[in-house]
């Protein structure tokens, strides 16, 4: 009997995860995933505007994992420095090693804080999106985009440091990253149209376990609450008004659907520790069950 090698596991993952557990693969409206070209002539995959595009949520801060899901067919991979394992040395190994591949992913990370220094780092790391959490008013999104920028527009320091794995760092005049808000508590909802009407947000991404929580009420509750007037149709409706895109974190596929189903298109189908353990369980032929940890 052969023993898979990482590169199988991780694409038996994806399997597990598409035919087993109730996930589609999903692209944009021509059916292909559509794609950028970096500074130094490699390519970014993305969805475009206006459709789905999955994406993986890593919590691990295990760089070869994260390039081996990177070569699996997602739109984006999400890095989480708040409540992930991802510290600075993990992150800056992740980039590299996701530098690497002929074609990778779009890479958002979601730094701990509204923190020109923690944003400003991510970005200088190679992160194409940088998402922040807890954001609660317009001036808290002012100086998340501030810092995401450079003068004038901006205050972001200039320091790339992609240059030191081979790739060509993009001048501040072409510098171009993306940032998401994340509405997560009442108070972010109640703001919210203010909030993604700001210049230079470029989406909203919900975490709808700590929404729930702020809200009082279980997240199935949450999720199930479809009427224009409940928080999380607000939210997209908001977002439609202001033209601005939409994510959100789901972790598993019943709450992807549903969230799919209200109107998020950016959403997280999955962690990178349910893909290793659904891999795993591909290849011994057993179910994963309940026992994942989605979240």
């Amino acid at each position: 009997m052969s023993v898979p090698d990482n590169q199988d596991v991780s694409l038996l993952a994806v399997d597990a995860i598409t035919f087993r557990h109730g996930f589609t693969r999903r692209t944009n409206v021509s059916g292909e995933l559509s794609s950028r070209v970096t500074a130094d002539g490699g390519q970014k995959v993305s969805g475009s505007k206006h459709d789905t595009a999955d994406g993986v949520w890593c919590v691990l801060g295990e760089p070869r994992t994260v390039a081996q899901i990177g070569q699996s067919g997602f739109a984006w991979i999400g890095l989480d420095m708040q409540h992930g394992a991802f510290d600075d040395t993990s992150l800056m190994s992740t980039m590299q090693m996701l530098s690497t591949l002929p074609q990778s992913p779009m890479v958002a990370v979601r730094v701990a804080e509204l923190s020109d220094a923690r944003i400003g780092r991510a970005l200088d790391l190679g992160a194409d999106i940088v998402i922040v959490p807890m954001i609660e008013t317009v001036e808290q999104a002012q100086q998340a985009v501030a810092a995401a920028d450079y003068p004038p527009n901006g205050r972001r320091s200039w320091g790339s440091l992609v240059s030191q794995w081979g790739h060509v760092a993009p001048t501040p005049a072409a510098s171009n990253p993306e940032v998401w808000v994340m509405l997560e508590t009442p108070a972010g909802v109640e703001a919210a149209e203010e909030i993604l009407a700001v210049p230079g947000v470029a989406a909203v991404f919900v975490g709808p376990f700590d929404l729930a929580i702020g809200l009082g009420v279980d997240v199935t509750d949450l999720l199930k609450a479809q009427h224009a007037d409940d928080p999380l149709p607000r939210i997209v409706a908001a977002a439609r008004r202001t033209q601005k895109q939409t994510g959100a974190f789901a972790g598993d596929p019943t709450r992807a659907e549903a969230l799919r189903s209200i109107g998020f298109s950016r959403v997280a189908v999955a962690t990178d520790s349910a893909l290793l353990a659904l891999g795993a369980a591909s290849v011994l032929g057993h179910d994963a069950g309940t026992t994942l940890r989605t979240y």
